[in-house]
């Protein structure tokens, strides 16, 4: 597969051009377009490899609901946690072990998975890996019946469940900078990054009603299978067949780093502003993490008598419209003359110093309907990350996004699973859940205060040694 730099600085793969334009040929026939030159071909009359906006609309779509079968799966593990805590009689620190081990897969194909989606295209990656783990998790039930040893099949299941969607999150960065323009990536963004709202509340209202009828086993073939139907849609309807052939002999060029890439590595990794981000990327990622693992087992432990498809489904299903609404008002802001760092620093705030506040409300109240509204509040400004330090990524070096976001993912990952660990580890000390919601919170500062210390919105991949990008 032929690949380039254009001097936008987004790698340009001639085969997925010529074949992006022959799906989306018939859009072009139909549509008007209203520009002073064609979608698909810039000003200049050189080829354009940014999505048309029927396709991009398309796309969109698809991977909203790729990235919410993605958290369906991730979700059904902490989801069933007190079931099958019950059933294989694990304590908290066991479960913790179970539910932190996804991330020790996790941090492990971040960075591989966002230079290989840079290098060959990151719709292969996200197919490939979404028909490993749809597969995964549709047999874990059936590990229990190799083996009495369910602790250590559970745990080694949930680290190929992180290994594999590992490559997912840095493999849609670099699809967005390289598909998707400037001016609409935070919108895009937020929209498919609601995903991981949607995704949790699905699981959370079925996953929550299927436990209780047909027991945590059902949970499991529920999202494994729904998964495995999307990659199939994926590839029948989305993809020709020389786009899902991945070639051994461009998988190991996408492992090498080249120095054709032309991307100055140590010149990059110098920069203050790259380090704010991965730092920002590494607190938010890791208490997210800990949250999403542990506030089912909170509501279980302090509200006895509550609905499972109460507190699974409200906070994610009011994440949801804030995520879409983080998008709007920062391309809007931007529109309307604000510097693009500016808004991106106003939009962590909101994502990591607003929502740590009512994270520690959580922990302050003995109402099962104020404990809701908390976690509703603090689940859905999380939301506003998508529209600060994630976009961020690609202001500072769209031509590397996948890699850089794969390093960021990675920190978070480990991270989180020092994060989730600990918190099992303080419960089962201390018998509070406030020193959960204060670590949450202390990790959220952290990472926000040095965001907005170094952050940047410039570019920081070309270098005039290296102008070509």
């Amino acid at each position: 597969m032929a690949s380039s730099i254009g001097r936008n600085g987004v790698q340009v793969y001639s085969s997925d051009l010529v074949s992006l334009h022959h799906h989306s040929h018939h859009y072009h026939q139909q549509q008007p377009v209203k520009n002073t030159y064609k979608e698909g071909t810039k000003k200049d009359g050189t080829v354009d490899s940014y999505w048309s906006r029927p396709e991009s609309r398309i796309w969109t779509v698809m991977l909203l609901l790729g990235t919410c079968l993605l958290y369906c799966a991730r979700v059904t593990m902490p989801i069933c946690a007190v079931a099958m805590s019950s059933h294989f009689d694990w304590d908290k620190k066991q479960s913790g072990i179970v539910l932190s081990s996804f991330f020790w897969g996790y941090c492990l194909t971040q960075i591989i998975g966002g230079h290989l989606s840079d290098r060959i295209g990151g719709e292969k990656i996200l197919l490939l890996s979404a028909s490993a783990w749809g597969f995964i998790t549709a047999i874990t039930p059936l590990l229990t019946y190799i083996s009495s040893a369910h602790l250590i099949f559970m745990t080694i299941a949930r680290f190929l469940m992180g290994l594999l969607q590992g490559v997912y999150f840095p493999a849609l960065a670099s699809l967005f900078s390289q598909k998707v323009r400037e001016s609409e990536r935070a919108f895009t963004c937020s929209t498919v990054g609601t995903g991981s709202q949607f995704g949790t509340l699905v699981i959370g209202g079925a996953g929550s009603l299927l436990l209780d009828w047909y027991g945590w086993e059902s949970v499991f073939y529920f999202s494994g299978l729904l998964t495995l139907l999307w990659v199939y849609c994926m590839c029948k309807y989305l993809l020709n067949e020389k786009e899902l052939i991945i070639r051994l002999e461009h998988l190991a060029k996408g492992l090498s780093l080249s120095k054709q890439t032309k991307v100055p590595w140590k010149q990059l990794f110098k920069k203050a502003p790259i380090w704010a981000v991965i730092v920002a990327q590494l607190s938010t990622g890791s208490t997210f993490f800990t949250l999403l693992s542990w506030l089912p087992t909170f509501f279980k432990d302090t509200f006895p008598e509550s609905k499972g498809w109460v507190f699974n489904v409200v906070p994610w299903l009011v994440a949801i419209p804030t995520s879409l609404f983080s998008g709007f008002l920062s391309d809007h802001l931007i529109n309307q003359g604000y510097k693009t760092i500016t808004v991106r620093k106003f939009m962590q705030v909101i994502g990591s110093g607003v929502s740590s506040i009512f994270a520690l409300c959580m922990g302050q109240t003995s109402s099962f309907c104020k404990a809701i509204v908390f976690a509703s509040v603090s689940i859905g400004l999380q939301t506003f990350n998508h529209s600060g330090i994630s976009v961020n990524v690609q202001d500072l070096a769209p031509s590397c996004a996948g890699l850089l976001f794969g390093v960021g993912n990675t920190g978070g990952a480990l991270l989180g699973v020092v994060c989730v660990y600990l918190a099992g580890h303080l419960i089962e000390t201390t018998g509070s859940w406030v020193s959960v919601f204060n670590l949450v919170a202390t990790v959220n500062v952290l990472g926000l205060c040095t965001f907005l210390i170094f952050g940047e919105a410039q570019r920081m991949d070309t270098d005039s040694a290296y102008i070509d990008l």
